[in-house]
Formats: C-alpha cells, structure tokens, sequence
C-alpha cells in the first residue's frame, strides 16, 4: 500500500474533526489500493448506487474499523491513508449480501470491522519480514468464518440468496453486450457488485488516482475477460464478473502500486492478472464442498506469490 511522506501525513491530521471522515473515505478507496480521497468518494458513490444496504454496511464496515484504529492507538499514517478502513468496507458489503438485511447481520458488520482492524496489525507483524503486506486476507479470513459459520446460529441465519458459482456450466459463446457488461462488472465485482454502471463510477474515480493506475484496473480486466474466455468459463459468469474481478486487482497492485513502471513490470503484472481467473475456478471449488467463498483469495494468493518472487529477480524493482 502507498505511503505517504511526514509531512503529507501532518497535513491529514491537522484537519481534526474531519481526519477521521477523510481517512474513511480513503479507507474505501483502498479497496483497490488507492489513497486518493476523490478515488473514495467516487467508489462510495457506486456502492450506495448499488443499494442503499451495500452503500451502508460499506459505510459502517469502514467507519468502524478505521474508529478501531484510532482507539488502539495505531500509527497515525497508516490511519490517515485508510489502511484500516478498506477490510471492514469490504466485510460490511459481504456480511448484508451473504446474511441479509437484519440487526443480527449489523452486529457482526461491527464485531467484524474490529476484528479486521486486529487482524491487519497481526498479518502485517506476520508478513513483514518478507516484504508483504495484509492485502485484503483480513477481510477475506473475518468474512470467511463468519459467513460459514452463519448457519448454525438461528438469530443469525434466515435464509440467504443463491451464490453464483464460478462452476456452472453454460455457453461459452460470447457476444459484444457480454463484453462491455464483462469489462465494467469486473471492476464493481471487486466490491461484490454485479452492475456495470457501478463499475463505470469506480473506473472514473480510479481515473482520479492517475493514468496508470486506471490503465492498468482496465488491463486487468481484459486480460480477465480473455483468459476465462480462453478457459472456457460460461458467458453468463464472465458478464457477472466472477472471473475478472481478481485481475483487475493483481493489475493494479503489482503493476501500479508495488513495482516500478517498467515494460518488465507490467508485463509480470498481466501474468498474474491471468493467473488470477483461472485461480478463480479452482479456489471456489476448494471452498463449495463446505460452503466457503473465493472473495478475493486469488487476488491476494497471487500477488503474494509474485511480490515474493521479485527480491531474486533483478529485471523488477519495486515502487519507493
């Protein structure tokens, strides 16, 4: 995730009381790895677009985890840039859509959030050795439990709507309309958004954190688009977005955020991309036997792997 310089980081916080707003909405735009408050501002505004439930557990995931930051007394810059804010967002959005909309379901969205905060302080002490960061594994690894364990609880579990598995069989066929549906789905999927006007609101945002960075989302999510085609996945999933999702992250993160500009670079980046979609298939599944969800296990699974490799690879070199 980028950092910012001192003095950056001074700046957000003289704007006391609205530091903590501000870091909140770049807690959403971490999502995608961007600190960029019109890059927040502008995925909020696709989130509640998407549904006045989705726009508010996003908005109370990524409050209350970035509160629970400040309340543990963790390091201001990290705060200032929402580098606590992105999992509960996404925890928030994953909790209303696998349980429903009751007052259980905002009592895990709070529980949740907090338990992100902890657990990215933990993964990050984890990982720090090898060069890492948390991504969004405590969104993933807090959503996961607690979704799977959902069913057991009677004042939590009242039924919840039809996942879309990656593993349906179906025409392979595609047509333009499922192409343009496929780029844009692909970039709100990342959220758990199946819309397309949504994902065009967050690529305009994107555009905000700078050329490459939209760029490469938009790579990604080609790139995405042709290797489930390649693949063979059903037209109708590709559309969905359930194969794309995770490239436009890999995209982002390796080629705009974690390593230099290079032709090198962004060609290691759109290799992840690929391998990202077809992880896609396998992960879910890993997980259908027992009811688990992919989320965004490939995206972080991927990166990891490709970050790792770079110390012992001289053609790349990483951003800072």
């Amino acid at each position: 995730m980028p950092i910012a310089e001192p003095d950056v980081v001074r700046k957000l916080e003289s704007r006391q009381p609205t530091a903590f707003l501000l870091a909140s909405v770049r807690g959403v735009g971490q999502v995608d790895l961007q600190p960029c408050i019109w890059t927040g501002a502008f995925i909020l505004a696709g989130l509640w677009a998407a549904g006045w439930r989705i726009g508010l557990f996003a908005t109370l995931g990524t409050l209350v985890s970035t509160l629970t930051a400040y309340a543990l007394g963790i390091d201001r810059s990290g705060i200032a840039l929402g580098l606590h804010g992105y999992s509960g967002c996404l925890t928030g959005i994953a909790l209303v859509t696998s349980l429903g909309h009751h007052p259980a379901t905002y009592v895990l969205a709070v529980i949740g959030s907090i338990m992100c905060t902890v657990l990215t302080m933990t993964l990050t002490t984890l990982l720090k050795p090898y060069g890492l960061t948390a991504l969004t594994a405590p969104f993933c690894l807090v959503s996961g439990v607690m979704v799977l364990g959902a069913p057991s609880f009677s004042r939590i579990w009242h039924g919840a709507p039809k996942a879309v598995s990656s593993t349906t069989s179906g025409d392979t066929a595609i047509s333009w309309d499922d192409l343009w549906h496929a780029f844009f789905t692909n970039v709100s999927q990342v959220f758990l958004v199946d819309a397309w006007y949504v994902g065009l609101i967050m690529l305009v945002g994107l555009a905000f954190a700078g050329v490459r960075v939209v760029l490469y989302a938009a790579a990604g999510s080609v790139v995405g688009i042709v290797a489930a085609w390649a693949l063979g996945a059903p037209t109708s999933l590709i559309a969905n977005g359930i194969y794309g999702y995770n490239a436009v992250l890999v995209a982002i993160a390796v080629g705009a955020v974690f390593l230099t500009g290079t032709v090198w670079n962004g060609a290691y980046a759109l290799f992840g991309a690929a391998a990202s979609t077809g992880l896609t298939a396998s992960l879910t599944s890993f997980f259908k036997p027992f009811g688990g969800h992919t989320f965004t296990w490939p995206f972080i699974l991927v990166t990891w792997v490709l970050m790792a490799a770079v110390p012992l690879m001289p053609r790349f070199r990483r951003s800072g």
